[in-house]
């Protein structure tokens, strides 16, 4: 719990590990082998950068396992991928298979979903519009915050905006913004945000004795994973947004009102889906040297500050207002990308389709609004030509 020293807790997690974790801690050390291995490939093999993208992540899932905190299999993997990035290592987790493990966690989330739930979703209208109000004062927080920062007013906006990177990133750059200035304060933010949040709940509620994913209910379901591969070009082309998390997570959904199957993966399942989910993100920034990302973790550290004490106050009003815990309220407003906040939720036990659907909302807002918001800009900017 919180009142125990952090040493004497690890001590005490070191000390009841399982066979299960020491013989995890011999594939780690042969992880390590393999890593020299897969770095000696020749530099055009295809396989190099995900073999060692993945042995990096075995070996960091490994010893944050034995610190006991949440989501270990995902930041593990994402710190030291983001470590052997800036070492200069080639990394990298093709498009495909991230595609792939983001099915498999919404699906995950989609058979969590039970018709008592579904019942209380008319009564989150006040938390819905609460969201986005905070949504919208967050971002202003954080242009401005960027602006005193040198930002031209479209970087700015679309560096602050909690959501839909790779959409802000190709917008802003058509109306004039700093691609690179957008795309690093974007990734960053959902970077610091996935570090904070586990560390924080870990330490302020013992966390670490929550019960792991997937740990409650017997294995099944296991063959819609084969679905996945026909399900998600499709989405694509229908133009679902985030369709590599949503599409499965309504299949999941609707399955499992109907009672038809119920999707549950083993443990050691989860374990690989956050393992090849934490070394994405974390091999995303290959290519930023440490005096790079000194330079703007500055900025972007206090623009995510503001993000999470704006949109905290919100989660504070649902809390008073609605009776939602405040743990559940503060995730389901958190600046992070919608797939880790919502396995951070699976993680804690805090009702992830409750996260899943705020994340969800804001994302599919933010999505009509981003042509509106492109259109502003574009004429603004027409106007200050002029001018």
């Amino acid at each position: 719990m919180p009142s125990v020293p952090l040493l004497q807790r690890l001590k005490a997690r070191a000390s009841c590990l399982s066979p299960a974790h020491w013989l995890t801690a011999v594939m780690s050390l042969r992880a390590i082998t393999s890593l020299k291995a897969a770095t000696s490939l020749k530099a055009d093999a295809p396989l190099r950068p995900l073999l060692t993208s993945l042995a990096l992540g075995v070996v960091g899932g490994w010893l944050f396992q034995l610190t006991g905190m949440p989501l270990a299999w995902m930041l593990g993997p994402l710190v030291a991928n983001l470590l052997g990035a800036m070492a200069g290592l080639k990394l990298g987790v093709p498009d495909r298979l991230r595609n792939l493990f983001l099915g498999v966690l919404g699906l995950t989330l989609g058979a969590r979903v039970s018709p008592e739930l579904v019942s209380h979703l008319s009564s989150w209208w006040l938390s819905a519009l609460l969201l986005l109000a905070g949504v919208w004062a967050s971002t202003l927080a954080c242009a401005a915050w960027y602006r005193r920062c040198g930002f031209d007013a479209t970087s700015a906006w679309f560096s602050s905006v909690p959501g839909a990177l790779t959409a802000m990133v190709v917008i802003g750059e058509r109306i004039g913004g700093d691609p690179q200035r957008i795309a690093v304060a974007q990734s960053l933010r959902v970077l610091l945000v996935i570090m904070i949040l586990p560390p924080l709940y870990w330490v302020l509620e013992g966390a670490a004795g929550t019960p792991g994913i997937g740990s409650d209910v017997a294995v099944s379901g296991l063959w819609l994973i084969a679905v996945l591969p026909i399900l998600l070009p499709l989405a694509r082309r229908l133009r679902i947004p985030n369709a590599s998390l949503l599409a499965p997570l309504l299949l999941a959904l609707v399955l499992s009102l109907g009672d038809v199957v119920r999707f549950s993966p083993p443990v050691w399942g989860t374990d690989v889906m956050q393992l090849v989910l934490g070394c994405a993100i974390g091999a995303r920034f290959k290519g930023l040297t440490p005096r790079v990302l000194v330079g703007v973790m500055g900025q972007s550290g206090v623009a995510t500050l503001i993000s999470l004490s704006v949109l905290g106050c919100f989660a504070e009003l649902i809390h008073q207002l609605m009776g939602v815990p405040r743990d559940v309220a503060f995730l389901a407003l958190a600046p992070g990308g919608i797939g880790e906040m919502a396995l951070l939720a699976v993680a804690l036990d805090l009702d992830p389709i409750f996260v899943a659907f705020h994340h969800l909302l804001r994302l599919i807002v933010l999505m009509l609004l981003l042509p509106v918001m492109a259109r502003h800009f574009r004429h603004r900017r027409a106007r200050e030509a002029t001018q």
